[in-house]
């Protein structure tokens, strides 16, 4: 394009401008080097219309990706409220929503059914013993006073042979978890043999301990008749709902939706309180034990497994854990350090009240 014929003052209308003034802009408007920058070679601007078409969606979008996010942590927040709702806490216990259940009043023929015969399970002993599988135990030489004992409950697979310096021989009750039940029975001259006055209590979920297919009950039924001596019990459906009642009942939490397992520590201690005027435990140790920076060594979960896992670690692991199903085991001692006084409960190696 051409550039305009020079200004005169004559081209305008009205007061009349310095000459020099339009002089130099008409210089401007000629001066190529004067003019904006034009777009980089090969692209052009888009039609008006098409651009705001582009920044409208993509307004959109980003207003979409804001909206699931922010939808996405909400959730997290919810799930993460909820679920910590439902965890023990290490160190917490919320307290009783009600008065202690008295189980010595709780129905024995009801609770425990017989696995071999008709029998009813012995009802009483005036002074028992619970002989934990604590490591606390080793060389503490209590095995004479533990055999002097009225009545003598361990659990699950905790042997004596070998450590009966220690842990005693006896064994009058023996609580078996069903994770249990095969450990047990494939070792008969350990825990059936050597002790045929033992009376076995086995606890399980029923569709654990009654499932069509592979019914442990069976395979128990099945041991009665290679040793005819073998006294079996499980514990029946209603008890253990009832055992699950106390749990709530004591902790303030639901089991299930907790995500907590009771311990075979859990059913043994509230049958020796059913069974027994008094009861002393040998080597559980105290609920605030794990949180003392005094431990002086590490201590294996179970006296028979030296290369096992550490207790403590065990213990605080259980009790923190969100994912799973665990047992509470801190939370366990601590409602039992509340029925000591109740029942008639002492503990010793390490002692506690």
């Amino acid at each position: 394009m051409a550039c305009p014929r020079p200004l005169s003052q004559k081209s305008f209308i009205g007061p009349p401008a310095p000459v020099h003034v339009a002089l130099e802009a008409q210089q401007r408007m000629c001066d190529p080097t004067s003019l904006p920058p034009g777009p980089p070679a090969g692209r052009w601007p888009l039609p008006l219309s098409r651009h705001q078409k582009e920044m409208s969606s993509n307004r959109e979008q980003r207003s979409a990706v804001f909206v699931i996010l922010f939808a996405l942590i909400t959730i997290l927040i919810l799930y993460s409220s909820n679920s910590a709702n439902e965890v023990f806490h290490y160190g917490s216990l919320r307290g009783r929503t009600r008065r202690p259940i008295d189980f010595k009043k709780w129905s024995i023929t009801e609770g425990y059914v017989p696995l071999l015969g008709n029998k009813t399970l012995p009802s009483r002993c005036r002074q028992c013993v619970i002989v934990t599988s604590s490591s606390h135990l080793l060389g503490t030489k209590l095995g004479p006073e533990i055999e002097r004992a009225e009545c003598t409950i361990r659990m699950n697979d905790a042997p004596t042979t070998g450590y009966s310096a220690d842990v005693g021989n006896k064994t009058t009750f023996r609580v078996v978890a069903h994770s249990s039940v095969f450990r047990v029975l494939r070792r008969p001259q350990e825990f059936v043999n050597r002790t045929p006055e033992t009376v076995f209590i086995f606890w399980g979920p029923p569709d654990r301990m009654r499932k069509p297919q592979g019914s442990l009950v069976r395979v128990i039924q099945r041991a009665g008749l290679a040793f005819p001596n073998l006294e079996a019990y499980a514990v029946s459906p209603s008890r253990m709902r009832q055992f699950d009642d106390l749990f709530r009942g004591e902790t303030g939490k639901d089991r299930e939706k907790s995500h907590s397992w009771l311990s075979t520590g859990w059913f043994t201690m509230v049958i020796a309180v059913e069974l027994c005027d008094h009861v002393h435990v040998y080597g559980m140790i105290p609920p605030d034990y794990c949180s003392q920076g005094s431990r002086a060594q590490r201590m294996p979960y179970h006296y028979y497994e030296p290369k096992g896992p550490d207790e403590c670690v065990t213990y605080i692991q259980n009790e923190h854990s969100r994912k799973g199903n665990h047992h509470r085991f801190i939370t366990e001692k601590r409602v039992f350090s509340s029925w000591a006084q109740l029942y008639g409960i002492t503990f010793s190696h390490p002692s506690w009240t």
